[in-house]
């Protein structure tokens, strides 16, 4: 993500001093309420959804994601990139390419 919207990010909890509802526990309450809203998006159809509504739901998944990263004084891309040397080891090409099992059934 931009530094400028992270840092928009920030000032708009900032300026409203929001820090202080902002533990991690409420916040990861709020991704997984706010992940649910995304889901909703697609309750009835895989096809026939309202791309503006997935897109703001997906945006709020993000806004806490980062308020969440920023309360835990986590980086985004080294917590990514740690996770995806795992699931390399975890998922080798040669054993998954085309599978949707899970690691341990390769």
């Amino acid at each position: 993500m931009k530094k400028e919207t992270i840092e928009r990010i920030r000032r708009f909890s900032l300026d409203r001093d929001w820090d202080q509802f902002h533990s991690p526990e409420n916040l990861a309450k709020s991704l997984v309420i706010e992940a649910a809203e995304l889901l909703e998006c697609f309750q009835w159809s895989s096809t026939d959804f309202d791309k503006q509504h997935v897109k703001e739901e997906l945006a709020d998944v993000i806004v806490y994601t980062q308020d969440l990263l920023d309360k835990l004084g986590l980086d985004a891309d080294e917590i990514v990139n740690m996770k995806m040397d795992q699931n390399e080891r975890k998922y080798p090409v040669d054993k998954a390419k085309g599978k949707a099992d899970k690691y341990d059934r390769l």
